[in-house]
């Protein structure tokens, strides 16, 4: 499956909270999927890192998502900005949830997250949860 990971994916991992080892197990099966992540999420994990002076961690997280995993970075150009702005507005979304719709459409990636909020797009999103029952 090619998998577009939204940032609380890895916000969970990083700050080890409630379902951290649902992501980390997801993380691990690389043979199965396609990892890619946005622009947009790079950046937001590397905005909570330094805020809580964790420089360390970045480094850490773009050695192994980045590197060792092979996650793919993906971008939107300024042209693409558009379909951000009607997706936010159709489906009422905060832009960096537009933003990872707009990636997910763009590329065609089954968008991973654990914000409730895409479940009201016609996208929608899976749990990692539910990706690992699903390829079984």
């Amino acid at each position: 499956m090619r998998l577009l990971l939204d940032a609380n994916i890895f916000v969970e991992i990083i700050l080890e909270q409630e379902r951290a080892a649902e992501a980390k197990s997801l993380l691990s099966q690389t043979e199965l999927h396609e990892f890619f992540v946005s622009d947009f999420s790079l950046h937001s994990v590397g905005l909570l890192c330094f805020r809580r002076k964790r420089h360390d961690v970045f480094r850490l997280f773009l050695k192994d998502i980045l590197f060792q995993i092979g996650v793919t970075l993906l971008y939107l150009d300024a042209q693409d900005m558009e379909t951000v702005i009607s997706v936010a507005q159709r489906f009422n979304l905060d832009f960096d949830d537009a933003y990872q719709c707009a990636v997910a459409t763009k590329y065609n990636l089954s968008l991973v997250s654990f914000d409730g909020d895409f479940d009201r797009t016609t996208h929608g999103r899976q749990t990692p949860a539910q990706i690992m029952q699903a390829s079984g």
